[in-house]
């Protein structure tokens, strides 16, 4: 069971390692790939601060689509190689933006949005998807958040079967 209570008096690391314990302990008793995903996306909302979105784009026919999410209602489809999320899969790469205004051909969503992290999904050399978290603060995201949005990712890889979304 889920309780918030103990994020109240935690540093940002100490809630990033809960964070992923929390993961495991959703997706280790749960087969089901879509409830996971949707149970992810909650878990990172709730646990890192300042996010005004935090959700999936699941790769289908060359084109990322709206996956589970928490926040306001998102772009339903984005081109690969297009806006933050389809950059950071093209290229394979994380994208840590501070200003989501300044980055070229930025897909504005929700306009709140100013700082973007979207960790690339990336399964034995099999793209997938992406996380994307996007806060509406400029600079929100540091090394830190990368660090444990990857840590997120490869256990997501090690419990999801991303072809069973596909």
């Amino acid at each position: 069971m889920f309780k918030l209570e103990p994020l109240k008096n935690m540093t940002d690391e100490e809630k990033y390692k809960y964070m992923l314990i929390l993961l495991k302990g959703q997706l280790s008793s749960e087969q089901d790939e879509i409830a996971n995903l949707s149970n992810a996306s909650a878990i990172v909302m709730a646990c890192v601060d300042k996010l005004n979105w935090a959700g999936f784009y699941i790769l289908r026919d060359k084109e990322l689509v709206l996956g589970p999410f928490q926040g306001l209602p998102a772009c339903n489809r984005i081109q690969m190689g297009k806006g933050v999320c389809g950059t950071s899969l093209a290229n394979r790469i994380i994208q840590r933006i501070e200003d989501v205004h300044a980055f070229p051909g930025h897909i504005a969503c929700d306009e709140a949005s100013r700082s973007e992290l979207v960790v690339p999904i990336v399964k034995d050399d099999v793209p997938y998807g992406v996380l994307d978290l996007d806060s509406p603060y400029v600079g929100r995201f540091t090394e830190l958040e990368e660090k444990y949005l990857i840590k997120f990712v490869e256990i997501l890889n090690k419990y999801i079967n991303w072809k069973n979304i596909l």
